[in-house]
């Protein structure tokens, strides 16, 4: 499928301002809506890759992102209600204390990208907040949490805990991240992953839910 082929590239090298185009044309050749939103995900799985391999970086991943994005528009009214974000939804925030958000949108542009429906709760989230947001979104599979500075790891310690002693924690996956975070921090509060980068996060979110 040559115009299949096309939509990966494009996604790949970012095009945006011609991946809504080339995503009618191929909607026009009798092409699935769900098999070019697949053919969308697994060309940011490669700029994942390219990204987790250095030969690409941050401000290229955000605009392979904001293609996709852009192709996703043109394809939700051809998609069955739901399948834009077939994995499940996902919510996510940096903790109290901490306004930094370019890491965490990263992040959620990555997942959605996977396949997710983010819930973004933004940012200086209290713990409150995670937690009613889960009230209100019954059956999310998965909460993010984001610290960026050493000075609130321990709101991210406390989030974590709160999340841990939630009634409905079982049926959640938490993932953690931030600049200071590292896997040893991570086991210590009691979350279920912890990734480096956005890339890697994206992956590990699929792999929670198949799991």
């Amino acid at each position: 499928m040559m115009s299949l082929e096309n939509v990966h590239d494009l996604v790949v090298r970012g095009k945006a301002k011609l991946v809504p185009a080339a995503v009618q044309e191929t909607l026009d050749e009798g092409v699935e809506a769900s098999k070019i939103l697949d053919t969308m995900i697994s060309a940011m799985d490669v700029v994942g890759e390219n990204f987790k391999n250095g030969t690409i970086f941050v401000p290229e991943m955000l605009i392979a992102a904001k293609a996709m994005k852009k192709g996703v528009e043109v394809l939700k009214p051809h998609l069955a209600s739901g399948a834009a974000g077939a994995l499940g939804k996902v919510i996510i925030g940096t903790v109290a204390g901490d306004l930094h958000d370019i890491g965490k949108n990263l992040v959620a542009m990555m997942i959605e990208s996977a396949g997710f429906e983010v819930i973004d709760l933004g940012v200086d989230v209290p713990v409150e907040k995670f937690l009613a947001a889960y009230e209100e979104n019954p059956g999310v599979k998965i909460v993010a949490c984001s610290a960026l500075l050493t000075t609130t790891m321990p709101a991210l310690q406390e989030t974590v805990t709160a999340l841990n002693a939630a009634p409905w924690r079982k049926d959640v996956k938490v993932m953690v991240g931030g600049a200071p975070i590292t896997q040893e921090f991570a086991d210590k509060i009691g979350a279920d992953a912890y990734t480096p980068d956005a890339a890697s996060a994206a992956k590990k979110a699929k792999e929670l839910v198949a799991a």
